[in-house]
């Protein structure tokens, strides 16, 4: 071989070497605080989509402080962004409205969604020894709320909504005692919000035996939240459905994003879910009906999957 021949075959070794380090789509995914539910569903998402697509999509997973902090960075981030946040704050945020006052930014018109998570969804978990089954029934019982977060505040509104205010004894202790406290008796049930099914439900039902709560159609529209239903059989000893209420969740990118990526993302998300589900249940949860959770428009890349499959779409989400 010549000395041109070999300098021929090195460039164009170069060239495909080249070709192929850029056919890498390389994706932000930023959630939620290093620890929680959300962000390990995070990291499961950037193994989905590293096992789905061959590793033609890597994905760098981003702890958040919140779901606000990941609205807000919009304004400074590129097509590769991918955040979760619950599908109100976005009308909050393209609005200018609540904790966006005075913030409103022309990106947030650009925001668009890809596709539903895990939803935070209310247990009100009470111990089979209080003997209580229903709302009416915790009169006069000490239930532990935690603090600081979106279930502690959501059932602290629920006690208020459904007349148990002053007649329930809070506990004031954190949530991270609240499986030990049943145990112990000190506590007659705790009030939790995570993607079902949560860890400290579980180990609850199994250590000693409980009952989650139900919601009725009034209590559930007092709340002004979406209904959802727990499977029967999701936690040890839970014979029936139960139905209660959840903030949907929803990952979101801007329309930076380019038509193959999200199509990419969304149409590989949907088709691993069911191997993330085999290694968290929560996954299971998740459906093609949450699309009408999204109450904003839907990335055109996702929605070319969506009418591909026959999802349901509604004129919102154009």
């Amino acid at each position: 071989m010549t000395f041109f021949k070999s300098i021929g075959v090195i460039a164009a070794t170069v060239m495909l070497l080249g070709s192929a380090a850029s056919a890498e789509t390389r994706v932000t995914y930023k959630s939620a605080k290093a620890g929680s539910s959300y962000f390990q569903m995070a990291v499961q998402f950037a193994e989905a989509m590293k096992a789905g697509t061959g590793g033609d999509v890597s994905v760098t997973v981003e702890e958040s402080q919140g779901s606000v902090q990941n609205v807000m960075e919009v304004r400074a981030r590129g097509g590769d962004y991918v955040f979760t946040t619950p599908p109100a704050l976005i009308g909050l945020a393209q609005g200018g409205k609540a904790m966006f006052e005075g913030k409103s930014d022309p990106s947030f018109e650009g925001i668009r969604a890809l596709f539903p998570i895990p939803s935070l969804t209310m247990h009100f978990v009470m111990s089979e020894a209080s003997g209580v089954t229903s709302f009416a029934q915790m009169e006069g019982k000490t239930v532990l709320l935690g603090s600081g977060s979106f279930g502690a505040r959501e059932g602290a509104k629920y006690i208020e909504l459904f007349g148990l205010e002053g007649k329930v004894t809070v506990a004031d202790s954190e949530l991270s005692n609240a499986v030990n406290a049943l145990k112990n008796g000190q506590i007659d049930g705790f009030v939790t919000a995570g993607s079902y099914p949560a860890p400290n439900v579980i180990e609850a039902a199994a250590s000693t035996g409980v009952t989650v709560l139900s919601l009725d159609p009034d209590q559930i529209a007092q709340t002004k939240r979406t209904e959802l239903i727990i499977p029967a059989g999701t936690y040890t000893g839970q014979d029936g459905d139960i139905t209660t209420t959840s903030l949907p969740v929803v990952a979101y990118t801007t329309e930076k994003m380019d038509e193959d990526t999200a199509y990419l993302l969304t149409k590989t998300y949907w088709e691993t879910k069911a191997d993330m589900a085999g290694d968290a249940a929560w996954w299971a949860g998740v459906s093609l009906d949450m699309l009408s959770n999204i109450t904003t428009q839907i990335h055109p890349g996702a929605i070319r999957y969506y009418k591909e499959i026959g999802a349901a779409l509604n004129d919102a989400h154009m």
